[in-house]
């Protein structure tokens, strides 16, 4: 029996865009959400009839090939993907693009398929309520990206290369990016396996020299600098500390080192920071003009920004991405408490009164794209949502959102014990935070409320 059903959505652009969008590299690697175990193996560079398109699907600890053809295409207005092997005894979906006017189109996704066996995992209804949660996630991605994108569609693609490009804010950038035509080089320490890789191996001491091919540095528009040991990664003990600080700070030296020596350096360097900056306070609010705190992370800060801002001496636009709490169920804060709360299991922390200045992971990757398209944009940027919350309040939304129950507060003392200085300076330090210059800039948050931010990335 085929089974049809429909999804459709006004997309705020023309609808020779909204196709075009569907063609650039990435564009598809942007739909995956974190729940569907997808690994994208062939995917056509563009869309034409017979194109391919081969994907591997987890399903628990089985992975089942599934390939698709592209066919019926008709350039601005359709096409089709039909499965030629796969989980559906057939497939066929139909992506069509409809003009409203010269700023609106609508995307209409259609599907028709057909199930081989009806129990236990691919009965109608369950199939039905996993598409649903799939379309409407990859309906608002194509929406909130395209808006980013469009707004600035007359402006020339860019070439961008970006360092820690395999983090989660890197990766989700490079996707993001070159989804909107831009051209993206990764700068990486791994062995170089693709064409858009150049290899570093950054200084992360003083007595580190680093090395780098100069020559491949010339003639890109951009630098996004991400790069850094993850300061979640384990107990703070004095060795790990220096790691954080050097990676931040010796590799930010040295990257700015060899930009000053360029003949054709970038026109804009973005790099990261944090709101650690600002220290810790329970009353008060910090914005761009707010001056240093005190503590390991705001130390480590000032001298983060302070070499980046070397670049200046060269022309460099520098902007310094100061990040709040980063919320993506893939990895960070979030990814390490959706275990327990799914069990039922969280609760707050400490007290529940410290601030939380949090952001979701698509507003970061919008706000860096949003500095890299409005050149009066300089110096701090605070990147965090409008909308911060206490501790406590996280914890009711989150599993307001997840549907359980938040009995088990960890206390202060025991997460003293268990994490040392990282507990105070990550779980119980209170940064109420303000996004000024985004939205001085008239930066449009696709995720302002934390509900909303979560129902969207966990799929509820």
């Amino acid at each position: 029996m085929v089974y049809k059903i429909e999804f459709s959505k006004i997309i705020p652009c023309d609808s020779d865009y909204l196709y075009n969008w569907h063609n650039m590299p990435k564009a598809l690697e942007r739909l995956v959400p974190h729940w569907e175990k997808v690994n994208i193996k062939t995917h056509p560079e563009f869309l034409f009839d017979d194109a391919a398109v081969e994907l591997d699907l987890k399903l628990g600890p089985l992975t089942l090939p599934w390939n698709l053809r592209i066919h019926d295409v008709i350039p601005g207005k359709q096409f089709k993907d039909s499965q030629l092997n796969g989980p559906f005894r057939s497939w066929t979906h139909l992506h069509e693009m409809q003009a409203i006017n010269d700023k609106h189109s609508l995307l209409i996704e259609n599907i028709a398929f057909e199930l081989i066996i009806s129990e236990p995992f691919f009965s109608k209804s369950y199939t039905m309520k996993k598409l649903k949660r799939l379309f409407n996630f990859r309906l608002q991605v194509i929406s909130n990206d395209i808006q980013k994108h469009y707004k600035y569609k007359d402006k020339a693609a860019m070439k961008i290369l970006i360092t820690g490009a395999s983090g989660l804010v890197g990766d989700a950038l490079v996707k993001f990016l070159s989804s909107g035509g831009h051209q993206v080089f990764k700068l990486t320490r791994d062995d170089i396996t693709e064409n858009n890789q150049i290899y570093w191996h950054p200084s992360e001491s003083s007595s580190d020299t680093g090395f780098v091919n100069r020559e491949a540095l010339e003639g890109f528009d951009a630098v996004i600098h991400l790069a850094g040991e993850n300061i979640a990664n384990g107990r703070w003990t004095k060795e790990q500390k220096q790691k954080i600080y050097d990676s931040r700070v010796s590799g930010t030296k040295f990257l700015v080192d060899e930009l000053l020596k360029l003949n054709n350096p970038p026109k804009v360097l973005i790099s990261a920071s944090a709101t650690g900056f600002y220290g810790h306070s329970d009353i008060e609010s910090f914005n761009e003009d707010s001056p240093v705190g005190s503590g390991f992370l705001s130390d480590t800060c000032i001298a983060w920004e302070k070499e980046s801002r070397r670049a200046e001496e060269k022309g460099i636009r520098v902007v310094n991405t100061r990040f709040g709490i980063i919320l993506d169920p893939k990895a960070g804060a979030l990814a390490k408490m959706l275990p327990l709360f799914a069990l039922g299991g969280g609760g707050i922390l400490g007290s529940g009164k410290q601030w939380m200045s949090w952001v979701a992971l698509d507003d970061v990757i919008g706000a860096i794209h949003h500095s890299l398209m409005n050149d009066n944009i300089s110096g701090a940027v605070n990147v965090v949502s409008p909308e911060p919350v206490t501790n406590a309040e996280f914890t009711k939304t989150l599993a307001k959102v997840l549907n359980r129950p938040a009995l088990f507060p960890a206390p202060a003392l025991a997460l003293r014990l268990v994490l040392g200085e990282m507990a105070d300076a990550l779980l119980l330090s209170s940064t109420k935070v303000e996004p000024k210059v985004l939205q001085d800039t008239n930066y449009e948050f696709s995720f302002p409320s934390l509900e909303s931010a979560l129902k969207h990335m966990l799929g509820k």
